[in-house]
């Protein structure tokens, strides 16, 4: 067993509808996917006792907790000063046509953005120490 160097967390809005803040869970993971790729996520191929393959499933546990707009918002901006990779979801990309997210997001100041998430992938103990204020989603 190869231990663990790096930490795959998300940080959901507990006050976002949980079937909105699941879809924004899931394109946040889809985008982290896409940018770290299969060897840094630890996926795997998990093959059952009928010999039907499970693939791309990390090894690594991804710890999903919960907090506040404010609180993700803070994450954001650390982040990237400590090497850590982020991906992040807010109130613009919902709504309508992809095409008009992207222009809703494009003329939203960052302060007015209301953040539904973030996923951060990084060193364990750098992870660990941003992330310790808070609390299991439940």
């Amino acid at each position: 067993m190869i231990p663990f160097t790096h930490k795959l967390v998300a940080v959901l809005n507990e006050k976002v509808e949980p079937g909105v803040v699941m879809n924004a869970l899931a394109h946040m993971s889809l985008g982290m996917g896409a940018s770290l790729g299969k060897e840094a996520l630890r996926l795997s191929l998990y093959i059952d006792g009928d010999g039907n393959e499970h693939p791309n499933i990390s090894e690594m546990p991804f710890i999903i907790l919960k907090g506040n707009s404010n609180k993700i918002r803070t994450l954001r901006k650390e982040a990237p000063l400590h090497g850590i990779h982020c991906v992040d979801f807010t109130d613009t990309m919902t709504v309508g046509t992809y095409v008009e997210q992207i222009e809703r997001t494009r003329e939203t100041k960052e302060e007015n953005l209301i953040y539904y998430g973030i996923v951060l992938f990084g060193h364990w103990d750098k992870v660990s120490e941003m992330t310790k204020k808070f609390s299991l989603w439940k």
